[in-house]
């Protein structure tokens, strides 16, 4: 819609927000009405109209089988369209139309803001499957005919009040019509089941809506006021009630086609299983948590252990092991602890990287600095475990054996996020300036444990490849090339 209304017409950002603010409403216009709805706007020259937006009835069939949207149609082919763009009025005479054989009856309602007509819906219902209407087909059709009267008017929709139409209520969940004074006129089957399931005994024509509701409610002292008030609809508000053995969640949606309050529409939907799974998925996050957490703590004192035996050690070789050894269980301690404190089983591994080095930094001679460049963005947790061991023993590796004590040196650990759209990867390359690889040496045969886990993690568990190169000017390039799920922007 934004690419069509800056293309064809003369209308300001304001303006296309005020239609973007009616798009996300109609679909309750069209539903109400059993119609199809197009959105026609003057072009900018005013000898034309473009259809901008298009909207289907999930209560009645079709009059549309194409799609209407960028259609261009010249002033005066159809004159209902510019009687109600020219007078500001909603126009509703003349025969139906035929459209293969199909019968339409066809109006137009202009869409008014601040005085001005921006353009007009037409609005078309398939006079096909026609019958005796219903007591709810009458309320939604009266429903319908006051919403437009808004929408002429430039009362409807309601600024500031951008409705999410995925997340609420819409007409089939339930329909509940008051009057002035907030007494219940009509109200559908479902919205009288979602009330019987809040404990309501009776029916809920010639009932307060309010006060029952707020009746039906677990008393909150000074809560029961407003909610009684919002129940009432006096103003365009979404809202949940949640009662002993369900919830329900409203919208109200005052009416006023003249101008004057004469009643309102709540749209509601029985929400207690939806709500109910929530509970049940927050609880479950909540324990996955904790079963991190938890993890973290036993790493930990398996580390301070450790850490406690070496001490004790009279062998250096030995020590330096059980050293190694508090540092693996330290890295993945950390993701674990990153796990604890997010929602979902990914991590933003910069933090865990950063943390690694500063981890392994400590063995490093005094002239030695690591650092990081570019990012890893976020990972997996399956992915980020493996490879925080694989970035600590790679470090490890090159901060113990690059240099020795006195030389000035450094590593840098650089992350680019490549690949496809499909096949995302990762590239993590470890950079030193010490002292090189030794003569003959094949990273692939290499018999110490700290590669033999590299080899193992980043070609076994993470799918990826895994080499060490001479660096471009001196010292040693440690390559890891790892398969990784998109980041979601």
């Amino acid at each position: 819609m934004n690419d069509l209304v800056r293309q064809h017409t003369a209308l300001s950002d304001s303006d296309l927000e005020w239609l973007h603010l009616l798009v996300s409403e109609w679909q309750l216009l069209s539903d109400l009405s059993f119609a199809d709805l197009v959105l026609w706007v003057p072009t900018l020259d005013g000898t034309r109209y473009v259809s901008v937006a298009q909207m289907r009835p999930n209560t009645g069939p079709t009059s549309y089988q194409d799609d209407m949207v960028g259609h261009l149609v010249p002033r005066g082919r159809r004159p209902m369209l510019d009687s109600a763009l020219d007078e500001g009025r909603i126009v509703r005479e003349g025969d139906p139309e035929w459209r293969e054989e199909v019968p339409v009856r066809v109006e137009s309602i202009p869409v008014r803001r601040e005085g001005r007509v921006l353009g007009v819906i037409a609005r078309n219902t398939n006079l096909l499957t026609v019958r005796t209407p219903s007591r709810l087909e009458l309320t939604y059709l009266q429903s319908a005919s006051d919403l437009a009267q808004m929408i002429a008017a430039g009362s409807f929709p309601f600024p500031g009040q951008q409705v999410d139409m995925d997340a609420s209520p819409r007409a089939g969940d339930g329909l509940i019509r008051l009057d002035a004074d907030g007494v219940v006129q009509y109200a559908s089957p479902n919205a009288l089941s979602a009330y019987h399931r809040l404990g309501l005994a009776a029916d809920l024509v010639g009932h307060h809506l309010g006060r029952t509701t707020a009746e039906l409610a677990p008393a909150r002292g000074p809560v029961d006021e407003a909610l009684v008030k919002l129940a009432s609809g006096w103003a365009p508000r979404e809202f949940e009630v949640e009662g002993d053995d369900g919830v329900i969640q409203l919208r109200a949606i005052p009416l006023k086609p003249k101008g004057t309050h004469i009643g309102s529409l709540v749209l509601l939907r029985d929400v207690t299983e939806l709500r109910r799974r929530e509970r049940e998925l927050i609880t479950k996050d909540a324990t996955i948590r904790e079963i991190h957490h938890r993890v973290k703590n036993n790493l930990q004192t398996v580390a301070a252990l450790l850490r406690l035996q070496s001490r004790r050690m009279d062998s250096e070789q030995g020590r330096e092991a059980l050293n190694e050894a508090v540092r693996r269980v330290g890295s993945i301690a950390i993701v674990h602890e990153t796990l604890s404190q997010n929602l979902d089983e990914r991590v933003e591994f910069d933090e865990i990287a950063d943390r690694v080095l500063a981890m392994v930094a400590e063995i490093a001679p005094g002239a030695v600095t690591a650092r990081r460049t570019g990012r890893f963005g976020i990972l997996d947790a399956e992915v980020a475990t493996p490879l925080s061991m694989v970035l600590t023993e790679v470090l490890q590796n090159a901060l113990e054996h690059a240099f020795v004590p006195g030389d000035q040196g450094s590593v840098e650990v650089g992350a680019v996020r490549g690949g496809s759209r499909t096949e995302p990867r990762l590239l993590v390359t470890v950079q030193d300036n010490g002292r090189g690889l030794p003569h003959g040496f094949d990273p692939h045969r290499a018999g110490n444990l700290g590669l033999q886990i590299v080899r193992t993690l980043v070609e076994g568990e993470l799918g990826g490849k895994f080499d060490m190169v001479p660096g471009a000017e001196r010292g040693t390039q440690v390559i890891l090339d790892i398969p990784v799920r998109a980041e979601k922007h």
